[in-house]
């Protein structure tokens, strides 16, 4: 599977941004999707997952409540929803997916992802 993610840009502290990230092939119900970014000098981080079906979701600990990912699988798409955002969330934001064929769960780590998007810059200022 091939994805692309866009969406990225400029905004203010406390405004909003959606990321989506769209996949290639016919079987992207079969991959569990996953959020990272990366900011300067900064190992990668996880933000958020969900399962292949979308019914499973989770968040890491520093957005939790503010963003929210979702998915649809007709439209071959990932989408994340990001709120009050802050200046610590700079980063390049990568969308990931993992193939899991009828399997139902959901993904934290980098390295068990397959296939990534190119990224894109979301800057937030103060």
């Amino acid at each position: 599977v091939q994805l692309q993610a866009s969406g990225g840009g400029l905004v203010q502290a406390g405004g909003s941004l959606r990321l989506s990230c769209a996949a290639s092939g016919r079987t992207f119900s079969s991959y569990a999707m996953g959020w990272f970014r990366q900011a300067p000098g900064k190992e990668r981080e996880f933000v958020a997952a969900f399962s292949r079906s979308g019914g499973i979701t989770y968040y890491a600990d520093s957005v939790k409540g503010r963003f929210t990912i979702s998915r649809d699988n007709a439209k071959n798409t990932a989408y994340l929803q990001m709120n009050s955002l802050k200046p610590e969330d700079t980063a390049v934001y990568y969308c990931a997916a993992r193939y899991v064929g009828v399997s139902d769960g959901y993904y934290s780590k980098a390295s068990q992802y397959g296939y990534w998007g190119q990224g894109t810059q979301v800057t937030v200022s103060s």
